[in-house]
């Protein structure tokens, strides 16, 4: 009797618990028309999509683009609103140039959201094919170019209480490849962490969000598949002896495999997410994207260490030794 009064006040208390976050999770924020929001990285991809749909909201958008073919593509397939800007998160002059831009756009109301999506995945593969300038060609855009742009534009955050939106990935909370890639976005977790307790007195709420797999440039097996090329062909002949010669292959194949099997094309999974972290009155501190990220890798990175090594072992073949 006494268990099956606990289970019914257990079940109530957690159904009131998910209304409640429910009803919370619902609450938006008001005069749309009226917010300027800054998304780097809007060439394709996440940034693409969320600038033309923050743009059929009413937002004034200021989409950042790398290359002006990107730039003029989207600015056609947008309302006169959204206005596009060019943008290398990797450069502190090219930094400096929009934030001039944005700051004469935007006046005296500030800007209302930054969302930094800009990233790179390659160079990805195992550690020891690595050099230094690899690391850091990553970590260059995914990590220092996004403290460069949210610093330069705090100031102009803290006008309107805004809102700071990284992009972090499901590999900020564990590591599967080597490169830059992984250690770039766990660095992406720790600033916004730090960010988010240092902004919050000022009215600065931060959100990260952490995508699984999506069919995205980040994701693109070709440039991916070419570069792992270079990388071996690089390789002292002693290395790849260790390796064999068949491991860039069954490593190339395996890769095109995981991808395949776990790749979502539903990119709208994501840019809700940053939508909602830009229009809720109470923005959630993490969203997690995709299905592969909520049942499988969100998961496995609270299970112990030798689980995830073996999962490794599974995904990516092993070298001769």
């Amino acid at each position: 009797m006494l268990t099956h009064l606990a289970w019914t006040c257990a079940l109530t208390l957690a159904s009131v618990v998910a209304i409640a976050w429910y009803i919370r999770d619902s609450f938006k924020v008001g005069n749309l028309g009226n917010k300027h929001v800054l998304i780097t990285g809007c060439d394709s991809g996440f940034g693409n999509l969320l600038a033309r749909q923050l743009d059929q909201k009413g937002f004034h958008v200021m989409a950042a683009c790398l290359t002006e073919k990107g730039a003029s593509d989207l600015a056609s397939a947008s309302s006169p609103r959204l206005k596009t800007l060019l943008l290398n998160v990797a450069d502190s002059a090219s930094i400096t140039r929009a934030v001039e831009c944005v700051g004469a756009e935007v006046g005296g109301r500030g800007l209302w959201g930054l969302v930094n999506n800009a990233g790179r995945s390659t160079p990805i593969g195992p550690t020891e094919w690595m050099q230094l300038e690899d690391f850091t060609k990553v970590l260059d855009v995914n990590l220092i170019g996004v403290i460069e742009v949210t610093l330069r534009f705090l100031p102009l955050l803290k006008k309107a209480r805004g809102r700071v939106v990284n992009v972090a990935s499901i590999f900020g909370r564990l590591t599967l490849v080597g490169g830059g890639y992984c250690p770039s976005k766990w660095g992406v977790e720790a600033f916004s962490d730090s960010l988010r307790r240092d902004m919050w007195p000022f009215g600065i709420k931060v959100s990260i969000i952490e995508p699984g797999f999506f069919k995205t440039g980040v994701t693109s097996l070709d440039p991916i598949e070419a570069d792992l090329q270079r990388l071996w062909n690089r390789l002292p002949q002693d290395v790849r002896d260790s390796y064999g010669p068949e491991y860039l292959d069954k490593y190339v194949k395996s890769q095109g495999f995981s991808m395949d099997l776990l790749c979502s094309p539903r990119l709208s999974k994501v840019t809700g997410c940053m939508e909602h972290a830009l229009t809720a009155r109470h923005p959630r501190t993490r969203y997690s994207a995709g299905w592969d990220a909520k049942l499988l890798w969100i998961p496995l990175s609270y299970l112990p260490t030798r689980v995830l090594d073996f999962v490794g072992t599974v995904l990516l073949p092993a070298p001769r030794g």
